[in-house]
């Protein structure tokens, strides 16, 4: 790991550290009205970053949870929380992450270079998709869906930054959306499983 990662490192645990003692950047959205998506998230598909195409049929019945990621951020060191959640919980819950450059040069790495910094640095084994735009216009279609209330129901809310997090839920309804500062292995979120 880097002197830069190293010193993100050092940062983010005291930065979350401040947020759970005050709140700060924690920010929960709860799909209160148990609205039901008009388009299905199971009909969804996205290039991994392997080249292949993945159908979200093979997400059914399990939970999942959608994460933004860049390796250059103040929250990189959630993709070893990530993986943690993910390997505790397999059996009911799916983690898939999309790297994205959309905050300033934070994921400044193609494909290849990203799946590699996470499997050296955070020993990353959930799903890794194509970099891709997750905001604006030019917003793959997963993140359509996510910020699309004609389509997933009720949410239009972009990620504000890296490692924003939308729980879907094992029946392909969008139940929560976490803001960054929201620990991947908080109660926040384990809870819900």
């Amino acid at each position: 790991m880097s002197l830069v990662q190293n010193i993100i490192k050092q940062f983010y645990n005291l930065r979350m550290r401040i947020s759970k003692v005050t709140g700060i950047g924690m920010k929960v959205r709860t799909n209160d009205k148990d609205i039901e998506p008009p388009e299905s998230f199971y009909n969804l598909s996205a290039q991994a970053n392997n080249g292949q195409v993945v159908s979200f049929e093979t997400f059914r019945d399990k939970k999942v949870l959608l994460v933004n990621l860049a390796s250059k951020c103040g929250f990189t060191p959630q993709y070893k929380e990530l993986e943690d959640l993910y390997r505790q919980n397999k059996n009911k819950l799916t983690v898939i992450g999309f790297p994205s450059d959309d905050f300033g040069g934070q994921e400044p790495g193609n494909d290849t270079e990203i799946a590699e910094f996470c499997r050296i640095n955070y020993g990353v084994s959930f799903h890794l998709f194509h970099k891709d735009h997750v905001t604006g216009e030019e917003k793959q279609k997963v993140y359509q869906w996510l910020t699309t209330p004609e389509l997933n129901g009720w949410n239009q809310e972009e990620p504000r930054w890296n490692f924003f997090k939308y729980l879907v839920n094992e029946n392909g309804q969008l139940v929560k959306i976490f803001s960054s500062a929201v620990s991947p292995t908080g109660p926040e979120i384990t809870n819900l499983l």
